[in-house]
């Protein structure tokens, strides 16, 4: 902790960060006045933003829950973000005590609330990592303990790749985690695009270059290239709500304008 003793080492309460922004959509406490500010200009930029992070949240947990019914035991969470409800051991481990996660983030906040938050879980960790050094990330000694590569592991990479910008090869990164995985192991992505409301979007991207890590919407056939070389699952690459729903689907769904699919490694 730094001298004040609120905050970690390297983090920043000045400037807006994007896992403290999530946390204050959610209606977390884990964030601050810097924060705050930037969230209310994006809720005028995009009325739709708590909705867009709701819908963001629970496609994280269909998606688990798809894979863990698909066997899967293992999970790995990129960019996990603050803790929140619902957290992927939690459902994992709702339906094997067994099952184990590893959570990865760069941002100090988020990896001490996160230790604090899997105290006592011997089978969830955390790890400070950042994603765009995969050899790093596969080489963690968390991630040789908790986490067998010769057994299919859920990859999970939701709402992170849209700050991964394109000089940094976004697609040359999932490539990477994809090819240290084995065969039966599953890729998930949530990413926003500009598609469906491309005035919001670039409102939004605008905002964004304020906070600590500026976003990059993509289209749908640039999201695509990263389920290169692995079997989209039905529905594909569809909106956030659309994305095996387990309820009724929202109306107008592209209103959610964050694309979500599944791949699966074949071989």
């Amino acid at each position: 902790m730094n001298q004040a003793g609120s905050l970690p080492d390297g983090a920043e309460a000045d400037r807006p960060s994007v896992a403290r922004l999530y946390d204050f959509f959610l209606g977390g406490h884990h964030n601050f006045a810097a924060d705050r500010e930037l969230g209310r200009r994006l809720i005028q930029a995009e009325p739709n933003t708590r909705m867009i992070v709701r819908e963001n949240r629970d496609f994280l947990g269909r998606a688990v829950r798809y894979l863990a019914d698909a066997g899967v035991r293992q999970f790995i969470d990129l960019g996990s973000g603050i803790p929140t409800q619902e957290n992927v051991h939690e459902i994992a481990q709702r339906g094997d005590a067994e099952a184990r996660v590893v959570y990865v983030d760069n941002d100090p906040g988020v990896v001490a609330h996160s230790k604090y938050l899997l105290r006592g879980n011997p089978l969830a960790s955390i790890i400070s990592a950042d994603l765009r050094d995969p050899g790093a990330v596969l080489r963690h000694p968390e991630m040789r303990r908790l986490i067998d590569v010769r057994q299919p592991v859920g990859l999970l990479m939701i709402t992170v790749l849209h700050f991964v910008p394109d000089e940094d090869d976004p697609v040359g990164i999932v490539r990477k985690f994809a090819a240290a995985l084995p065969p039966g192991s599953f890729l998930a992505i949530s990413h926003a695009t500009a598609e469906a409301a491309p005035s919001a979007a670039a409102k939004v991207e605008e905002l964004y270059r304020s906070a600590a890590t500026p976003v990059r919407t993509r289209s749908s056939l640039e999201i695509l290239q990263f389920f290169e070389g692995l079997e989209l699952v039905r529905p594909g690459l569809v909106y956030l709500p659309l994305w095996r729903h387990d309820g009724q689907v929202p109306a107008s769904p592209e209103r959610a304008w964050f694309y979500a699919g599944v791949g699966r490694k074949v071989s």
